[in-house]
């Protein structure tokens, strides 16, 4: 007879692809002993209110690795094109792992170079996926897709390397963009953060588990493929976007100094 399912279930899924382009092999380089993946792998485990935490990947190396340290791994095609599509590959394992049926499951994506991530931003996920409503229900439910935002430095509004997003006043994504948004008409861009607040956007998503079985049969995305931004793919296909302020962004690393950088400051953690 088969085991009861539970009313709701979170998963935290870490797509973990050693070929990056930017800095190859970086999610298994040594970080203070051990290797970055594992790092972003136990802090997640430490959030209160997860059922289970997974790596994701192509790599047998990656794999194996995350099995001897005790996580579940799932493997993925190589051909995946982000983060999103990779746990999606694998969303029925994913959902098997938390034991809730998939419109009950909420699957967090964590990007495997965040190795400072703080668990209680995970918890504040969790709060915020599960949306107000269902809340005053009493009932365990999710926001199709949830994730959070920061406001920007004035010198960093008009970095292509930092991703913006425009809020409606309700908090929902408008859209993502690598350009600053909104535009500032008649007046310098070096000003315009005097006439409007920009968001930046930490690479975190809580996705209901059945919106992100649907990732695949999404129409193709022109945005997305000019942008180079996976969530522009929720955005034109109408699925409504969910964001939650935070005071900072998310540490990660992308290039060689920012791996130094991580080194030094997992360092002077007591």
């Amino acid at each position: 007879m088969a085991e009861p399912r539970s009313e709701s279930a979170v998963v935290v899924a870490v797509p973990a692809r050693l070929a990056s382009s930017r800095l190859p092999g970086k999610v298994m380089a040594d970080v203070g002993g051990r290797p970055m993946l594992r790092h972003v792998l136990e802090r997640c485990g430490k959030a209160r209110g997860v059922a289970a935490v997974l790596a994701c990947s192509d790599s047998a190396e990656v794999l194996t690795a995350v099995r001897r340290w005790g996580f579940e791994a799932l493997a993925t095609s190589e051909h995946c094109s982000s983060g999103s599509e990779r746990l999606a590959s694998v969303v029925a394992e994913l959902v098997a792992a938390g034991g809730a049926p998939p419109e009950r499951t909420l699957v967090i994506n964590v990007q495997a170079d965040q190795l400072l991530l703080d668990p209680v931003l995970l918890e504040r996920m969790i709060a915020e996926a599960s949306g107000a409503a269902a809340q005053a229900r009493g009932a365990a439910a999710w926001l199709p897709v949830t994730t959070p935002v920061y406001p920007l430095v004035p010198e960093k509004i008009h970095d292509s390397n930092v991703v913006k997003v425009q809020r409606a006043t309700d908090g929902r994504a408008i859209t993502f963009s690598r350009s600053a948004l909104p535009h500032v008409r008649d007046l310098p861009p070096e000003h315009w953060h005097s006439r409007a607040t920009y968001w930046g956007h930490v690479g975190i998503y809580g996705y209901r588990a059945d919106v992100l079985a649907g990732w695949r049969g999404l129409p193709p995305s022109p945005m997305e493929r000019l942008e180079k931004l996976e969530q522009l793919r929720l955005i034109e296909a109408g699925i409504p976007i969910a964001t939650f302020r935070l005071e900072a962004d998310c540490f990660a690393v992308d290039t060689p100094a920012q791996l130094e950088q991580a080194r030094a400051l997992l360092g002077a953690e007591p």
